[in-house]
């Protein structure tokens, strides 16, 4: 789950990172009043959205009086907010944070991940703040340092001493520097965080370190221990598919194609898209549906899979383990008949009642396509939506 960066800066003051004083506003009139009690000779309008690349998409905007102010708040709330991350669509702006203008002397770049290669929280830093640091990484690699936190020593200072120093800062801004990664690190251990990024990080020109922007990422599997952060979930800024799946515990992400999957189990799931492309075709989402599934999940997410226009076709497919494959066969049947389907659905059973469960579609009367295997069902499914252009 992503937060605004007006929401991580929130969390950024709780433990001790300092962020230039700023107020999230849903209102021209509410910008006015939060700009007021800023000092200064000018403010940042920064929408917020989930996508990064904001500046230059026009969502960062510097100001200099009250008229300005409103008419740039006023062009930018409403709106939707394209970036080179945001998608085609865009990200509606239903908040924008107005924030002192901070005095640059240099940017640099700060985040911590997890690494799930090392198992390990990662801090990633360079000189090179303000720009896409997947750039730097692909053209100047040693302009990145990297180093991981062993989870049981837990963050050393001679590891921040080091990081500080390959900075290039000074004895100030290296004791900064260690008392921020601290700070930082707690946070991500307290709060369950699967992502911080910091860009820019900057020098302001009294040579103090300044958190200028903020990216956090909260991981969703720890949700039930943050049940106080995933009240700050803007589903606004999410695929609405993929509220819906959330609400019938679904796991659901949409993607680009034309072939909808429904299978009960991440591994499977996936070996499911990857048949589909090495058979010609293209993927319209992951769904897994769980090992539990029930007539009633199917049939949802039946739905779910039929409110995106662009499938044109659909692939079920099954191992009953955990579930009976004639009861997931009395969920499918159920479901095409509420739903109505159209188009051709392409069903795999394997595992327990397999045979009861083919008999079941074979004898439903319905449009089904039955599949002896995943590779005779990636050809069946990938020539019906083929058929279908």
């Amino acid at each position: 789950m992503n937060l605004h960066e007006y929401q991580a800066k929130l969390l950024f003051s709780e433990y001790g990172i300092p962020v230039p004083p700023g107020n999230p506003a849903h209102s021209v009139k509410e910008a006015t009043r939060h700009a007021a009690d800023l000092a200064g000779d000018g403010w940042v309008v920064k929408a917020q959205i989930h996508a990064g690349g904001r500046g230059k998409a026009g969502g960062v905007k510097l100001v200099h009086s009250k008229q300005e102010l409103d008419e740039c708040v006023k062009n930018m709330l409403g709106t939707r907010l394209i970036t080179k991350q945001s998608g085609p669509q865009g990200n509606p702006v239903n908040c924008v944070l107005i924030q002192s203008i901070s005095d640059i002397e240099s940017e640099l770049y700060l985040s911590m991940l997890v690494d799930r290669s090392r198992r390990r929280i990662s801090v990633m830093a360079s000189r090179e703040g303000g720009v896409d640091i997947e750039e730097v990484a692909a053209t100047e690699p040693d302009k990145i340092f990297t180093f991981s936190v062993d989870p049981i020593m837990g963050l050393q200072n001679y590891q921040c001493r080091q990081l500080a120093f390959s900075l290039e800062l000074d004895d100030k801004q290296r004791k900064q520097l260690i008392t921020m990664l601290k700070g930082l690190y707690r946070l991500f251990v307290d709060k369950d965080l699967s992502l911080i990024e910091i860009n820019p990080l900057i020098i302001t020109k009294n040579g103090d370190l300044e958190a200028l922007d903020a990216k956090v990422s909260v991981e969703d599997n720890a949700l039930f221990r943050q049940t106080a952060l995933e009240e700050w979930r803007d589903p606004s800024q999410e695929d609405e598919k993929e509220n819906i799946a959330r609400r019938y515990d679904l796991n659901y992400v949409a993607l680009d194609g034309n072939i909808a999957c429904m299978v009960n189990g991440a591994g499977l799931a996936m070996a499911t898209m990857d048949i589909i492309k090495l058979h010609g075709g293209e993927p319209a989402n992951f769904l897994d549906v769980g090992g539990g599934a029930t007539t009633e999940r199917v049939a949802e997410a039946f739905k779910l899979i039929l409110s995106d226009s662009k499938v044109e076709a659909i692939l079920v497919n099954i191992f009953g383990g955990i579930v009976r494959c004639d009861l997931i066969a009395e969920g499918i049947i159920s479901a095409v008949k509420e739903t109505g389907v159209e188009i051709a659905v392409v069903v795999r059973l394997e595992g327990t009642k397999v045979e009861q469960g083919k008999q079941l579609l074979n004898e439903s009367g319905l449009k089904i396509i039955s599949a002896d295997d995943l590779a005779d069902a990636a050809n069946k499914v990938v020539a019906a939506a083929k058929g279908n252009n």
